[in-house]
């Protein structure tokens, strides 16, 4: 089996057709199996992928367990020698299922790599980035100072702004939206951390895969487009706040900070987590 795919789906009927419909169209002659992996979805989700395909995996977890172990839960039940972990919300294109696995064929000591993500209307996603310093959470994509001041030096480090992401390169991390991840670097390095709920296991997977001595490599060739930003409608609080327990949950795993460095990180944290909160309310 060349290639595996897993989708984690939570209430995911609007996109989630149209994603394996794109998968359908790229898998060409490679040998391709897709596990959809659904956290107990009450939208019809399940009957939307039997409807529309109905030779793909689906694995129902009964539970909402987080997009972590669902994402582990879907590598257990593949066996492709590489697995593309695929948000439902992404169409890939044409050519990008070929184009990564021949990347990482090409480059056996590439762990991870990650295409191009645009946006629907062609711009793009800043999914390939640095890893974040402490300071990171005040400078990420959609932090107040980034949007007041979007040239500043902190979010450009972070970012990678600087780079206008036409050419293949080494990163530290890119985005779990989509990445293509090697099932032998899975293997020494380890599945994604289940203390993440949703947001920063990519991070984190991709800085273990690094220190298990693989490269998370960027590769423009293939392309997916993202239909749903988390910053252009209102989500669940728990989102919202299971977020930012990741970013505590990162920082105390990597930079070891000393007690008055936490409880000072720790608070600042919890307030933006609580500005969100309000924001989110707000939102259409």
């Amino acid at each position: 089996m060349d290639l595996s795919v897993v989708v984690v789906t939570y209430c995911s009927r609007p996109h989630i057709a149209e994603c394996l419909r794109a998968l359908d169209r790229a898998h060409g002659d490679l040998a391709m199996e897709v596990v959809v992996v659904d956290n107990a979805s009450t939208d019809g989700t399940v009957d939307e992928v039997r409807a529309q395909t109905p030779l793909v995996r689906i694995v129902e977890t009964g539970d909402n367990l987080g997009y972590a172990k669902a994402v582990n839960r879907g590598v257990r039940e593949s066996s492709g020698e590489f697995v593309l972990v695929l948000n439902p919300d992404c169409t890939v294109g044409d050519d990008s299922l070929r184009n990564l696995l021949a990347w990482m064929r090409e480059h056996p000591r590439c762990g991870v790599a990650g295409p191009l993500i645009c946006n629907p209307d062609g711009s793009v996603e800043m999914s390939a980035r640095a890893f974040p310093g402490p300071g990171a959470f005040l400078f990420n994509r959609y932090s107040l100072p980034t949007l007041l001041w979007p040239g500043n030096p902190w979010s450009r480090r972070y970012l990678l702004s600087d780079w206008d992401h036409a050419s293949p390169r080494s990163v530290d991390w890119i985005s779990g939206a989509c990445m293509c991840v090697r099932r032998a670097a899975i293997a020494q390095a380890g599945g994604m951390d289940e203390a993440y709920f949703m947001f920063n296991e990519d991070v984190d997977w991709c800085h273990a895969m690094k220190d298990a001595g693989w490269s998370v490599d960027f590769v423009p060739c293939a392309r997916v487009i993202h239909a749903v930003g988390a910053s252009r409608k209102r989500v669940s609080g728990r989102i919202i706040v299971e977020r930012h327990r990741g970013m505590i949950h990162y920082f105390r795993k990597y930079h070891h900070p000393n007690p008055i460095v936490d409880a000072i990180m720790t608070t600042l944290v919890g307030l933006r987590s609580r500005m969100m909160l309000v924001q989110n309310r707000w939102r259409s």
